[in-house]
């Protein structure tokens, strides 16, 4: 158990997710001018804590075994497919939820011209799929780059 506690990589990993997380209130609120706290537990956005994660895990694995080595082949691979996924079929999920979103309102607003619902909350009747599932290119590179700075600085200055 107390080499869990010590191992590197796997903390510079978790501590990525959290930077990255961070990041993304000020940077929303300099695009938007409006701070969004929600934005510390969402997924997608700009950067991408799941890139910043596996770069910083694949850096320090690199730094530990050498770049030359079976693992951080390994991490470095698992890394691509992870920044692969969250830039293209995590993205475009979010675009399909978005258009399912839309067809669903339409139908909605159609029935209800058509006969009158019963009275209920309208929040418990409008729940709209998750858009914001993935990522923009631009965002998993900004999260791959955050992870590997984090890992490097970490190695450089606090060992």
């Amino acid at each position: 158990m107390i080499e869990l506690l010590q191992n590197t990589p796997l903390w510079l990993g978790v501590s990525a997710i959290l930077f990255a997380q961070l990041l993304k209130v000020p940077i929303n609120f300099i695009v938007t001018k409006k701070i969004d706290w929600s934005l510390l537990t969402s997924t997608g956005g700009m950067p991408s804590s799941h890139s910043a994660a596996v770069t910083s895990i694949a850096t320090a694995v690199g730094l530990e075994t050498g770049f030359d080595s079976p693992t951080f082949a390994v991490a470095a691979m698992l890394a691509g497919i992870v920044m692969y996924d969250a830039s293209h079929v995590r993205f475009q999920a979010g675009q399909h939820a978005a258009v399912l979103n839309e067809l669903r309102h339409d139908l909605q607003l159609f029935f209800k011209e058509i006969k009158r619902w019963p009275e209920m909350n309208e929040q418990e009747r409008i729940q709209d799929l998750k858009t914001l599932l993935g990522h923009k290119k631009s965002e998993v590179l900004i999260g791959g780059l955050a992870g590997i700075v984090l890992s490097i600085t970490w190695y450089i200055f606090l060992i």
